[in-house]
């Protein structure tokens, strides 16, 4: 799969790893405005052979496929929530 991935200005060492060029509209709204302006950094060909350094790839692939998108986040940040499936569903106030 061809990758694009790119930095977050705001948060160190976060990344956003996109299917598409400049595929900004994939990511929900509240994560692209936690993110800021994102950077250019990297465009690579994944495969499930391919080993990261900091990542599992099969859950970047999984998730690339599923929702266009992976959040690469420092180790022990709490924002790679976001990479679950539902975490942008909305919340009722009532129920919390």
């Amino acid at each position: 799969m061809h990758c694009f991935v790119y930095a977050s200005q705001r948060k160190p060492d976060t990344y956003v790893w996109l299917t598409r060029r400049e595929g900004f509209d994939l990511l929900p709204e509240p994560l692209a405005l936690l993110l800021g302006d994102l950077r250019f950094a990297l465009e690579v060909e994944l495969t499930p052979q391919r080993k990261l350094p900091h990542e599992d790839n099969e859950k970047v692939l999984a998730n690339l496929a599923e929702q266009g998108w992976h959040l690469q986040t420092p180790p022990n940040q709490t924002l790679s929530v976001c990479n679950r499936p539902n975490h942008n569903r909305e919340i009722d106030p009532v129920k919390g």
